[in-house]
């Protein structure tokens, strides 16, 4: 197969022509790594590449699974994998080897999947950007290399809108895959809380808030990834509620007509970027013309308290991800000097937040779940509302620099966040989805006027994945953009900048 003929399909349809012959594992292997090699030196989005591991995987005989012989990447975190180290983002964790597979990396192989490296992203997950010391560069966007990617699962991104593979893992624990979703153009959909596996190294991630997912170019490829791998695995502190359908088979009907709650500013009421305001008003007029019922609004759930106790629980998850990886090692100081400036700032946010803290802030994060269930739900005598829909980013991709991990200033991890023009200024609407736990998805239904993308984030009601599901593959064929392709050699600063 062609690398032009391998960038002109997505993942489903390379396991089609698989299946009928028409091409092999080999060559798709063959194609993709031909792609990486011309493509990623300009935007540094791999690591860990194993190619020969892949070559064997084939030999062995991959799984005659859905998507069998579709060359695929792991994040460079959250999925342990044999033959495949992962650094997870960090020069404290670098080229750490695995002696077992996350269940997730068993049911993508079981799906058929050809794992051949892992993608990058920021230290320990921290981060709306992918620009870390131990990749020796920042990711770049495809669209524009002066821009970020995103973050954290800012290289799978990165990669996908490149054509490297067509679709790739991510995680989300504050938006870390509809914020590159949104950056890169591409679809990203974070699932109800409980709906994937985290184990069995993991009991949860960030108080429950975190969850594997995919990024791709296809709504039917996000199907198709989280039908191979969805259901909690053994063990698991949280089951989402069962689904009566698949995802797949959801794509098969439309939805029903919803509800849709439009917010044009931050749920909070603050005014977003003119062109991120502008793709949530044509999501809307595109809601209302396929008859579903359209009326702004947004939740009074307080959104700043909900950020604050986000940014307490991740840094006490980074600063006991960091603690035990030194001790583990026997180094010297909690290996706090192999840490980048939002590493560390995290850690001693963290070394200041006592049990009863953490305990308070988990229960500020359940509250506002609760608000927004009553949102969706209807209280008051006020009709509910099915989704909720608004811009993915308050502003356009950030241009890189912005929220480099290594600027010294960002020690101060809660203005990393919070502060102005900080994280949550830059993306206040994905954490919600986190906290509460509701299914969200970033759809890439618009671009801004200096031509970057713009994502259009819909959420729905813990529960309602499959109905979300079937809302994005209706939007999907009311406005395709299955063409719409960075173009290459890609624009903006040089490689070497």
């Amino acid at each position: 197969m062609s690398p032009d003929d391998y960038l002109s399909h997505d993942a489903t349809g390379l396991a089609a022509r698989v299946r009928t012959g028409e091409t092999t594992p080999e060559a798709l292997l063959a194609a993709a790594l031909q792609v990486a090699e011309t493509r990623d030196p300009a935007i540094n989005a791999l690591t860990n590449l194993a190619p020969q591991a892949a070559r064997d995987a084939i030999m062995a005989g991959l799984p005659r699974g859905p998507l069998h012989g579709v060359p695929f990447l792991l994040k460079d975190m959250d999925a342990a994998a044999l033959g495949l180290p992962s650094h997870d983002g960090s020069r404290l964790t670098r080229a750490t080897r695995h002696g077992h597979d996350a269940e997730l990396v068993t049911r993508l192989r079981r799906a058929g999947l050809n794992l051949f490296g892992r993608t990058t992203a920021p230290e320990g997950g921290i981060g709306v950007t992918t620009e870390t010391a131990v990749y020796g560069g920042p990711t770049r966007n495809p669209w524009d290399l002066g821009r970020t990617s995103g973050g954290s699962s800012g290289g799978a991104g990165a990669a996908v809108a490149a054509g490297i593979v067509p679709a790739a893992h991510g995680s989300d624990g504050g938006g870390s895959i509809r914020i590159p979703a949104s950056s890169c153009g591409l679809v990203g959909f974070k699932v109800s809380r409980g709906r994937l596996p985290d184990g069995p190294s993991a009991g949860e991630g960030w108080g429950g808030m975190a969850t594997a997912g995919f990024l791709t170019r296809s709504v039917r490829d996000q199907a198709a990834l989280l039908d191979a791998t969805v259901g909690a695995d053994e063990g698991a502190p949280y089951v989402a509620p069962a689904m009566a359908t698949t995802f797949s088979e959801a794509l098969a009907r439309p939805p029903r007509r919803l509800r849709v709650a439009l917010c044009l500013t931050t749920y909070d009421g603050a005014p977003i970027h003119p062109d991120c305001r502008a793709a949530a008003e044509a999501a809307g007029r595109l809601l209302d013309s396929l008859g579903h019922h359209v009326e702004e609004a947004r939740p009074d759930a307080d959104q700043r308290a909900m950020v604050r106790a986000w940014t307490d629980i991740v840094a006490c998850g980074t600063w006991g991800w960091v603690r035990a990886e030194a001790r583990a090692q026997g180094l010297e100081g909690d290996g706090l000097t192999l840490l980048e400036p939002v590493a560390r700032g995290a850690c001693a946010l963290a070394r200041g937040i006592s049990g009863a803290d953490y305990l308070a802030a988990l229960n500020r994060i359940h509250a506002f779940g609760r608000r927004m269930a009553a949102f969706h739900a209807g209280e008051g005598g006020r009709a509910g509302h099915d989704v909720l829909v608004s811009a993915t980013l308050a502003e356009p991709p950030a241009k890189l620099g912005r929220f480099a991990h290594a600027r010294p200033e960002f020690e101060d991890f809660a203005a990393y966040r919070l502060g102005e023009g900080g994280c949550f200024d830059y993306s206040p609407f994905c954490v919600a989805a986190n906290a509460s736990g509701q299914p969200a998805m970033s759809l890439p239904l618009a671009i801004s006027a200096e031509g970057l993308p713009i994502g259009v984030h819909v959420s729905a009601p813990a529960g309602a994945d499959a109905e979300l599901m079937a809302l994005a593959g209706e939007l999907e064929a009311a406005a395709p953009w299955a063409d719409r392709r960075p173009p290459f050699p890609f624009a903006g600063a040089p490689a070497s900048a």
